[in-house]
């Protein structure tokens, strides 16, 4: 199975899985992401790692979302509103905003859904839509 096939599940088994597994999925994905894109910039693993962290936190991904969010079906439109409502049996961490946090979590979710169903292209759309953008941290 290649990476970017999902879990070989079909669309009616990813709409019954909740938010937070959504978002579980969705995050290690953005994640990897983030990382497969850096380690082509040749930086030290120290260096990377700095850079992660500027992509893949709670306030940046509250940023991402909001910038594609016009730009959104009514299912992936859907799909983030489940995950900005979704409740972690834990609350946010400290250092991040309550509304940073559920807006990453619903950025989540969406990559998972994306992920999940297959829907590779649209995955890069957003992916590349968000590293295009003016963000630096």
């Amino acid at each position: 199975m290649d990476f970017w096939d999902g879990a070989g599940m079909d669309a009616a088994e990813v709409m019954r899985l909740n938010s937070l597994q959504l978002a579980y999925v969705g995050d290690t994905v953005w994640e990897l992401t983030v990382r497969s894109r850096l380690i082509q910039e040749k930086l030290s693993v120290r260096h990377m790692h700095a850079q992660c962290v500027l992509y893949v936190n709670a306030h940046a991904q509250s940023v991402f979302l909001k910038s594609i969010e016009d730009d959104l079906s009514e299912a992936e439109k859907e799909i983030v509103r489940r995950g900005r409502n979704a409740h972690a049996r834990h609350p946010a961490p400290r250092h991040q905003e309550p509304e940073d946090y559920a807006a990453s979590t619903a950025f989540e979710a969406l990559i998972g859904f994306l992920y999940l169903t297959r829907q590779n292209e649209r995955l890069q759309e957003i992916i590349t839509t968000v590293f295009k953008g003016d963000w630096h941290g």
